[in-house]
């Protein structure tokens, strides 16, 4: 049996329109969970940063999916889009030709690249470039991508790439430490979210999460730790095997032999043949023995008497579940087709299901032959001979027609509940914000920028072409936030950052600290080493 008939099993047995679990289903949703604020955050990195990015996450993880949403929630007028696989390993010569066509470059080498990104960029279109299986990159290609990456005042391209965490070791012996690449690493779903993502599928389908149970969801999201890859290879497999499960249940009891019902008529049909070969072959023993006239009626008539009341002209004959005529048998010998116990099951063919045979080839049963009759004896007195006993043909087991069992009947859809309709809050009038007393930002340049240790971090927040922005930001937030100039494509670019800390994991813990507002802009931390040096290159 071929795999799509088990998938039309297992769509038929569920009613989905579609394999809800399939890689790609048609209309398919992103799923917001634990995906939406790192799609957020790569679109802001790669406005403000001048860094290679890297999402990392096991198989499994979601890293294409979210690839394809990030290309799919780009500007296609201002943004163009360049995605390159690594499957199969590739060197840096292999992927800069692949660069270079996307982008139409006329040298597929780095400075090439970099030229016709420039020109994209006077024609207001910036270049992302996207690698996904990117731990198969080797050492040269990894190089090429971070000069890329760094690209020059006037232009560069914004890398991603999307891999394995094996990959982010690689990075840090390449760059040798340096603040080069900014790693973001996928996170598991919950068990509510599994359940949501679960809901979802399901919901494309045409079906609802009621499908499974509670203990199903539970035992999938375990056996998946909140990985949507596997959530939807375990879910499919659980449903396959209560599939299987509730098939199994519906056979009947008094059915001892597991075959399939092919496999019964087949034998079936066998053993009749072999039976009515063996009359046959009785009979013809008996034609040929010379036996008197007046002895070969009566045996005529007793086996004229012996065949069965409505038996057909034609010889015995086996009726078929679902059929009122009787068909002849087949030859002895003819092929059956087979189908494995397991393979069937898949296939949906319960016991209530009857698999017509073949047309089976026409056969005539054995007629009475005649007698020839001896010529009359000579004149001469003969012994008497003594009359011999009649020869009956052994008599042929009837052979009981397979009764099916009646179908399962499919599980019907429960009733789909109309939504409520939507009620409109009314709207609540916002108290007037009290603006805090105005305070004279920091100079951009100032010497407090150039005072830090530059080992030292400070968390990027925003950054703005204006400033007057930057400095009603700052005067809003109040102290601790502070800006400096950078240039950006030739223009001035005004980045706000907020405090000074001796670590990273330092600046990483006061986001939580910050207000709502300012946390959702996803502010990430950044060396000083780094902001002295734009702000010198401005």
């Amino acid at each position: 049996m071929t795999s799509l008939h088990a998938d039309e099993a297992f769509l038929g047995h569920y009613q989905f329109s579609h394999d809800p679990f399939a890689p790609r289903v048609p209309g398919f949703k992103f799923f917001p969970a634990q995906r939406k604020p790192v799609l957020g955050q790569l679109h802001h990195l790669a406005r403000y940063s001048q860094l290679l990015l890297v999402v990392t996450g096991p198989e499994g993880s979601g890293k294409t999916l979210l690839r394809q949403a990030l290309v799919a929630s780009t500007n296609k007028q201002t943004v163009q889009s360049v995605v390159v696989s690594a499957r199969g390993a590739m060197d840096a010569g292999s992927l800069l030709r692949q660069v270079a066509q996307g982008v139409s470059a006329p040298q597929s080498d780095i400075r090439g690249i970099q030229a016709q990104v420039m020109q994209l960029t006077l024609t207001g279109q910036e270049v992302y470039l996207l690698v996904d299986d990117a731990e198969q990159l080797d050492d040269s290609a990894l190089d090429a991508l971070l000069a890329l990456a760094t690209g020059n005042a006037e232009a560069r391209p914004h890398i991603f790439l999307f891999g394995q965490p094996a990959l982010l070791p690689r990075l840090e012996l390449l760059t040798e430490g340096e603040e080069r690449f900014h790693a973001i690493e996928l996170q598991p779903y919950s068990e509510d979210e599994t359940a949501e993502y679960l809901a979802q599928r399901l919901d494309g389908a045409g079906q609802g999460i009621d499908v499974f149970t509670a203990e199903q969801v539970a035992d999938i999201h375990a056996q998946a730790q909140g990985w949507p890859g596997l959530i939807n290879q375990v879910a499919r497999e659980t449903l396959i095997e209560a599939m299987l499960a509730q098939r199994g249940a519906a056979r009947p009891a008094g059915l001892s032999l597991q075959l399939p019902k092919k496999h019964l008529l087949a034998l079936a049909v066998v053993v009749v043949a072999v039976a009515a070969a063996l009359l046959m072959k009785g009979r013809s023993g008996t034609d040929s023995a010379v036996v008197p006239v007046a002895q070969q009626a009566p045996a005529a008539a007793a086996a004229g008497s012996e065949a069965p009341q409505g038996a057909p002209e034609g010889g015995p004959a086996i009726e078929f579940a679902g059929s009122t005529q009787p068909l002849p048998l087949p030859l002895v010998g003819e092929a059956q087709p087979v189908i494995r116990q397991p393979l069937a099951q898949v296939a949906g063919q319960g016991d209530g299901e009857e698999a017509s045979l073949a047309e089976p080839a026409e056969t005539a049963s054995p007629t009475a032959s005649a007698v020839p009759v001896p010529a009359p004896a000579p004149i001469t007195p003969a012994p008497t001979v003594p009359p011999a006993a009649p020869v009956v043909a052994p008599a042929v087991p009837p052979v009981a027609a397979a009764v099916p069992a009646p179908a399962p009947r499919a599980p019907t859809a429960a009733p789909v509940q109309p939504a409520a309709p939507a009620v409109k809050k009314p709207a609540v009038a916002q108290a007037p914000v009290v603006k805090p007393a105005p305070t004279k930002p920091a100079a951009s340049g100032g010497d407090w920028y150039a005072s830090q240790a530059a080992s030292h971090y400070a968390l990027q927040i925003l950054g703005t072409r204006s400033e007057a922005s930057a400095q009603a930001f700052v005067r809003q937030q109040g102290a601790g936030y502070r800006y400096f100039v950078k240039s950006l494509q030739g223009k001035p670019l005004f980045v706000v950052t907020y405090g000074s800390f001796a670590s990273r994991g330092a600046a990483q813990a006061a986001i939580k600290g910050l207000p709502a507002k300012v946390q959702a802009g996803k502010p990430w931390p950044r060396t000083f080493a780094s902001i002295q040096q734009e702000a010198r290159s401005r």
